[in-house]
């Protein structure tokens, strides 16, 4: 039995009405297999009875034919043995009639419920036997008749007298049987027309039944449940949009009243961490104010350091320019004046003019590295600013020891001149100290497809597989013995610059056989340009 405190719980009342209304249910299911086992049964005793008056029906027939035969053999004293072949398949029709009546009596029997409903059917087969002993001893005494000798006159009057006397015994019989076989047929309609109205009014009182749990469950138990979870989810509602300040009952001792429960704590533990959060939020903003100040000014700073930066780049390239120009002018007055161009002031003119263009290139640099990069496009010739770079960078590679050997050919290409020079320069700059122990650097420029290309190799350690792409990076630079302890940003530097003309740099290493100066792993940069249009 169910406890007080057990019937507080939602799940068990729950649990008790689905049990009420399962039993309900079953008890109907029940009920109606019980009524169509019953009602199977009258309309199988019906049919069963209808079938049997149909066999009555056609043993009737089937003996009315075998009286016409023996009538029509009394009249014309027709041969014995043809008398026999005429009626040898109506007799056999009969007898199986009579077979398949007692058989099926004897069914009907044996499916009575009781001692009397059986001694009552079984009075039936009686009749049954009767009427097919009457007809067996009939036939017998008129074969008896139709074989005897005499005149052909008294053997037709004495198979007439046992036709009329065959006739009068079997007809009330056979009436007898359908009689009975039609009583028994209205008694079963009967039946079912009893259970009909039985079966209407127990279904009647059980889906009254029904209609009275259910609707006794919506009331009493669905309908304050759908009401009390609607206010659950108004509250829900309200907490989503961060109104805290709910009222739900905590004295219900349920499933639902738990969870009232439950959210209510909820609902004051999220307001008390908005409390706390914007307690938090406050102070956060401010530190992000108070940080915010202090980039600003950091940024400040920074601009103006950079600005003082490119300030002393253009006052020192100013201070530099005015005596370089003073001696590249004197050296010219001087060689106008018949001084010997491969004498001091020539040497005078070439150096100034190269610390110009040394200068130049710093302020190029300085430029790029505020974001400040204007390429020129023009046509030059790139064998000749391989050329200028390697005459650039041919003294320092004498102080390192090193050799740098150019294979330059007229390659036209359509770029900034000074900045594919610098490049260059940058490239055989990185070659000179990656590879000093190679002791060789090789420049190769020619054409190739729509454009023109210099090569960079030597014969150094090279650079690892899993580096090749990541050197390119800004701020990256190959590992390995050769590695610097720099910033990273020439070959980065010089793929912006390459790419922002049109066109590619790439690293191989080690260097294909066919280009290998000797044994060395060694690097091979190449520049790609586009050529001169048109």
């Amino acid at each position: 039995m169910f406890s007080l405190r057990a019937m507080r719980s939602l799940r068990a009342r729950l649990l008790l009405s689905a049990a009420l209304i399962g039993t309900i249910a079953v008890l109907a299911s029940s009920l109606t297999i019980r009524a169509t086992t019953l009602m199977s049964d009258q309309l199988q005793s019906i049919v069963a009875a209808e079938q049997r008056i149909q066999h009555y029906s056609t043993l009737a027939n089937n003996i009315g034919s075998v009286i016409v035969v023996l009538y029509e053999a009394a009249q014309s004293d027709l041969d014995p043995q043809l008398l026999d072949a005429r009626l040898a398949g109506l007799v056999q029709n009969t007898q199986r009639y009579f077979t398949l009546i007692r058989e099926d009596l004897d069914r009907t029997v044996a499916e009575a419920d009781d001692i009397d409903e059986q001694s009552r059917r079984a009075t039936r087969s009686i009749g049954v036997a009767r009427m097919e002993a009457l007809f067996n001893t009939s036939l017998d005494r008129i074969e008896e008749v139709t074989r005897a000798s005499g005149d052909a006159s008294q053997r037709a009057s004495r198979i007439q007298g046992q036709i009329n006397a065959f006739s009068i015994g079997f007809d009330p019989l056979l009436n007898t049987a359908i009689t009975e076989e039609r009583r028994f047929r209205d008694e079963a309609v009967a039946r079912v027309a009893t259970l009909r109205q039985r079966l209407t009014r127990v279904a009647l009182a059980v889906g009254a039944l029904a209609v009275l749990l259910v609707s006794g469950f919506y009331l009493v138990l669905v309908r304050p449940q759908l009401g009390r979870l609607d206010r659950l989810r108004l509250a829900s509602e309200q907490i989503g949009r961060e109104e805290f300040e709910i009222d739900l009952p905590r004295n219900m001792d349920d499933e639902i009243g738990r969870v009232f429960a439950a959210t209510q704590e909820m609902a004051e533990a999220l307001a008390r961490r908005k409390s706390d959060v914007k307690h938090e939020w406050g102070r956060l903003n401010q530190t992000i104010a108070e940080r915010t100040e202090a980039l600003r000014k950091a940024n400040d700073a920074l601009a103006k350091r950079d600005e003082d930066r490119r300030r002393f780049f253009a006052d020192v390239s100013h201070e530099l320019r005015t005596p370089l120009t003073v001696i590249l002018m004197e050296a010219e007055l001087a060689l106008k004046s018949g001084a010997a161009r491969d004498g001091p002031y020539g040497v005078i003119r070439s150096r100034a003019q190269r610390l110009n263009q040394r200068i130049d290139d710093l302020l190029r640099i300085a430029r790029s590295e505020t974001g400040m990069l204007d390429l020129e496009t023009a046509d030059f010739d790139l064998g000749e600013a391989a050329e200028k770079a390697v005459a650039d960078m041919q003294s320092v590679a004498e102080t390192a020891g090193m050799v740098i050997t150019l294979d330059a050919a007229t390659a036209p290409v359509c770029g900034d001149r000074n900045w594919v020079r610098q490049v260059i320069t940058g490239m055989l700059e990185n070659a000179v100290r990656h590879a000093r122990d190679g002791g060789q650097v090789r420049v190769e420029v020619g054409q190739e497809g729509d454009g023109s290309l210099v090569r960079v190799i030597d014969n150094g350690p090279g650079i690892p597989p899993d580096q090749l792409e990541s050197v390119l990076d800004r701020f990256s630079q190959a590992g390995g013995a050769g590695a610097s302890k720099g910033f990273g940003i020439g070959l980065s530097f010089a793929r912006w610059i390459i790419e922002g003309q049109g066109g590619r740099i790439t690293l191989t290493s080690p260097v294909p056989e066919e280009r290998r100066l000797d044994d060395g792993t060694g690097t091979l940069v190449t520049v790609f340009l586009p050529r001169v249009s048109g």
